[in-house]
């Protein structure tokens, strides 16, 4: 069995290059590029081929929908400003060395109702290089929607104040090689750029997907659905071109 399973990936191999395309990933290196598959199947994500780094409280993945419970005290920051850093909100991420994408997700956050109660997307490198966007609860008045970068161990925090009464938010990631653009939408049709940036760590394979963390003494469930990948939706520049090397 062992004998015909290899020379089942050779021949696919061979053919492969016989007739001039690439060798499937997932056939060369054991790796599955999830962007890659998912657009094979219309853009639908397998919740299936998510992984988790650091599991949440409590969470459930059934069809096209994910719920995550948060546990108090989980969090992702590092040092800027308040000089602490925290590295344990649980995320939910898929591979890719897809160039060129964008990542939908709908985002239900009716459950939060302490101070800085969080869900939303993430694309989580390692503990010093991620960027995530979210919308955060603050009191019964305001909430925070913002993004934070972090680039070699230093988080920025870009926001501004909605309403408290705001449940539900869409994103949308797009990566053009290693620059990244997030946007939000309250229909998922209409969307508004947060925030364009560059990841110094995100040169090649990069994990993306969701993230739910309660920072101080609190927990909620999160709910999210319509989870989509599509051709990059973040246009290349048409004004000022790029500077000659």
């Amino acid at each position: 069995m062992k004998y015909f399973t290899h020379l089942l990936l050779f021949c696919a191999c061979v053919w492969a290059v016989a007739c001039g395309g690439p060798v499937p990933e997932k056939l060369a290196g054991g790796f599955a590029d999830s962007v890659t598959s998912a657009l094979a199947a219309g853009g639908q994500v397998n919740l299936d081929q998510l992984k988790w780094t650091r599991e949440p409280a409590a969470y459930s993945a059934k069809g096209d929908t994910l719920t995550i419970t948060t546990a108090p005290h989980t969090d992702l920051w590092q040092r800027t400003y308040y000089h602490f850093r925290n590295d344990n909100a649980p995320v939910f991420q898929m591979e890719t060395r897809e160039k060129f994408f964008s990542f939908v997700v709908r985002t239900d956050f009716s459950g939060s109702h302490h101070r800085f109660d969080q869900c939303g997307i993430v694309m989580y490198l390692d503990s010093e290089n991620w960027l995530k966007g979210s919308v955060e609860y603050e009191n019964e008045e305001f909430q925070h929607l913002g993004s934070v970068a972090t680039n070699n161990g230093y988080s920025d925090w870009a926001t501004t104040a909605i309403p408290a009464d705001v449940k539900t938010m869409w994103y949308r990631f797009s990566r053009r090689e290693d620059d990244f653009c997030i946007e939000c939408s309250s229909d998922g049709v209409d969307f508004s750029q947060m925030r364009v940036c560059h990841m110094y760590a995100a040169t090649d394979k990069i994990s993306f997907g969701v993230y739910a963390c309660s920072p101080e003494e609190s927990s909620f469930t999160a709910v999210f659905t319509d989870l989509k990948i599509t051709e990059c939706m973040w246009k290349a520049h048409d004004g000022q071109q790029p500077d000659q090397q």
